[in-house]
């Protein structure tokens, strides 16, 4: 991968790696969504008894790596799973931005952890 890739270029990989070995049978929906799950999970593994700061995460470079490689497997099911349903990823993330612009209005949310549904 160069400095040029895209992220539809990313897709097309992942969808040529899922054909070539005949896995497009396995990918299902509910499968994808479930290995999203399981993936963020194993995510969280990599640091479940302890909780480093992104400068502790960066000066560790087996920690990273392995931070890196789960984050990978997270996005690539989520990227699978676009391709699946057509959507563009891109999209619907500007799509929720702007939803949560409306939920979290600067006003009320910076600085503040508070849910939407909390606000007064």
């Amino acid at each position: 991968m160069t400095g040029e890739d895209t992220l539809a270029s990313t897709i097309e990989t992942v969808d040529s790696f899922t054909k070539e070995r005949d896995w497009e049978q396995f990918h299902s929906v509910k499968n994808l969504m479930a290995s999203v799950a399981i993936e963020a999970s194993e995510l969280n593994e990599t640091i479940q008894w302890s909780n480093p700061t992104a400068e502790e995460v960066r000066s560790n470079p087996k920690l990273t790596v392995q931070i890196c490689d789960e984050l990978a497997d997270v996005m690539v099911y989520c990227l699978r799973l676009c391709s699946v349903l057509d959507v563009d990823p891109i999209q619907i993330m500007h799509t929720k931005i702007e939803k949560n612009r409306a939920k979290y209005p600067i006003e009320k949310a910076k600085g503040n952890s508070k849910k939407y549904t909390d606000y007064e």
